[in-house]
């Protein structure tokens, strides 16, 4: 008996060694699976980055990633004695509940797999949605995350992207910029014109080609309406719109070019004859009232 207990007691203690070395060797694994998952997905980054975009470059390096680790994670819990069956069952129930519970979701997951296909912007470009503006930050599966110029994080989701329309500001390399501006009737159209294209042909962030534009709006209310354009880079769009600003004002001023503001005309009966306005040097004697100026009184 005493035998007995003495081979019982060794088993226990052989078991309790192989569920410590498997503890280890599933440690291992994981050690193991996360290295290579880290190393693959560097390399797949470097390796496609000179052919394809940055969010599709982001999307395949994630994939790698999660598919090596997956692959060791569950090496892992075979090792330890977790059955794959069981794993797969609960991985199945799980599925079908966050289908239910998720709709929304799986069709923001759709949405992104179209924008990533389309690929209507990148990481970086800077775009405009609904009234939003903003550097696109990331482009995931579900969302797209956006930092305002004034500082904001926004994120919106994949279905709203492919729903409402987008601009993309930054997709080619030159902008053009189009100034509103007003000068008076009385001003000579070729004069301004000549100023305006003078002002742009000494400007250095102002484009040689395509050309500057001058186009005549119309009559307006209190101006002869124009608009010039003109074409940039990218990176100097700002700054060159504020900066033409300045100088056109400053051109107009030294050139005696009025800017006008609103004007409004009275007319009485007739449209060439202006209202008649007399002005009055007499005082009022407010000493008495109406009746007591009457005759007789």
């Amino acid at each position: 008996m005493e035998n007995f207990d003495a081979i019982i007691a060794s088993l226990q203690s052989i078991l309790n060694v192989v569920n410590v070395v498997s503890g280890i060797r599933a440690a291992l694994l994981l050690f193991v699976g996360y290295a290579l998952a880290k190393i693959a997905s560097r390399s797949v980054e470097i390796t496609l980055s000179k052919h394809f975009g940055i969010h599709q470059v982001e999307l395949v390096r994630r994939g790698t990633y999660y598919l090596i680790f997956l692959l060791f994670f569950i090496s892992s819990l075979r090792e330890i004695g977790f059955s794959l069956q069981v794993l797969l069952g609960a991985a199945g129930i799980f599925t079908v509940a966050i289908g239910f519970a998720s709709q929304t979701s799986a069709s923001n997951l759709i949405s992104g797999l179209f924008l990533i296909a389309e690929r209507p912007f990148s990481i970086g470009d800077l775009i405009k949605v609904g009234n939003q503006i903003g550097k696109v930050q990331s482009i995931d599966l579900l969302s797209v995350k956006l930092v305002t110029f004034d500082n904001r994080y926004i994120r919106i989701p994949n279905e709203s992207l492919i729903k409402l329309e987008v601009t993309t500001l930054t997709k080619y390399p030159i902008r053009r910029i189009d100034l509103k501006i007003g000068v008076a009737y009385k001003e000579s159209l070729e004069k301004v014109r000549d100023i305006l294209m003078n002002i742009a042909n000494e400007n250095p962030l102002c484009l040689e080609d395509p050309k500057p534009l001058f186009i005549i709006e119309g009559f307006g209310t209190s101006s002869m309406d124009i608009q010039f354009s003109f074409w940039v880079t990218n990176e100097n769009f700002l700054e060159l719109r504020n900066s033409m600003y300045i100088e056109i004002k400053k051109v107009f001023d030294r050139e005696g070019v009025e800017i006008p503001f609103p004007h409004i005309s009275l007319y009485s009966g007739t449209a060439t004859e202006p209202f008649p306005i007399e002005m009055s040097s007499g005082k009022t004697d407010i000493s008495e009232t109406p009746e007591q100026k009457k005759p007789g009184k």
